[in-house]
């Protein structure tokens, strides 16, 4: 999540970001915002969609209301699986272990029992000053949570969810946001708190997660927020808020491609997005919308 927003990038850099590769035709979209508040985060979940809500009055990422829930969507309409209970305010990334699903809010994860949603939810808090935790991704029953004010990643041990294990710094990275791992490598869009991009705010990859180095994996600076595979693998798609929009990079190549969308409305803060069955979901956070197209 950011603590500000439409910070433009030089243009230069937009030029270059462009540049990268040809674009192809626009998709077709569909827009999803029934029942919505200010949603930062989805989850492929049960066939649909979770997507998590901060629920509060006004676009605030360190706010304390206690206004947070998820709604599941699923065949075109939507219903509230987690309430507005208290424990979330800020809800953004979320992970799925068994039937405990696991969501990132301002300092701490909050984690809840799908299969006993009587259960107080286990809150986990993180050191003091870790202020805005951010996204989730696991290798085998180790989970990895960004925190983006600190520049850290911390692990954690979830091999039993419902009693999780202290989180332990891992790695520091310049604005860690959005986290996804395939086949022992970790790629980390990363994302400026003061919301002016700086040279290093750049897609990283962790080739080895036992001995975490960070390299720079796409060089072109970036508000990065949402990063997920492609369907096929082949690919990585992440979101930017500075210029606010969506692009795909070939793995190989490392082509960054824009995704040009036919919106009325353009996308203004597009956040940890989902890819699932071909479709990809992009929470747009400031307009409480989700923007939904096939690959």
């Amino acid at each position: 999540m950011k603590k500000s927003f439409l910070t433009p990038l030089s243009m230069a850099t937009a030029l270059l970001l462009s540049a990268c590769a040809s674009k192809p035709s626009a998709p077709a979209v569909k827009i999803f915002d029934q029942g919505l508040r200010f949603c930062e985060s989805t989850y492929p979940y049960d066939g649909g969609l979770l997507i998590a809500n901060f629920g509060s009055s006004q676009l605030d990422p360190l706010n304390s209301e206690g206004k947070g829930y998820v709604v599941l969507y699923k065949n075109g309409t939507s219903e509230v699986l987690i309430p507005a209970d208290g424990n979330l305010s800020g809800a953004r990334g979320m992970y799925l272990r068994g039937s405990h699903l696991f969501i990132c809010d301002v300092n701490k994860i909050v984690v809840y029992n799908l299969a006993a949603k009587g259960e107080a939810p286990q809150v986990i808090a993180l050191p003091e000053g870790e202020a805005f935790v951010n996204d989730l991704a696991a290798e085998g029953d180790t989970l990895y949570a960004s925190v983006t004010n600190t520049g850290h990643i911390f692990r954690l041990d979830i091999s039993d969810p419902a009693h999780v294990g202290t989180p332990e710094l891992w790695l520091s990275i310049p604005g860690p946001n959005g986290l996804v791992i395939r086949d022992g490598a970790m790629y980390v869009a990363t994302y400026s708190p003061d919301g002016e991009a700086k040279s290093d705010n750049v897609i990283y990859r962790i080739g080895d997660l036992s001995n975490p180095v960070a390299e720079p994996f796409v060089n072109v600076p970036g508000q990065y927020d949402g990063i997920a595979f492609s369907t096929d693998g082949k690919s990585l798609y992440v979101t930017n808020w500075a210029p606010a929009g969506v692009s795909r990079i070939d793995l190989q190549t490392r082509a960054v491609t824009p995704v040009e969308l036919p919106l009325e409305q353009p996308l203004v803060g597009p956040a940890d997005m989902t890819v699932a069955d071909g479709v990809v979901y992009i929470p747009d956070l400031p307009n409480s919308r989700v923007v939904i197209f096939e690959e």
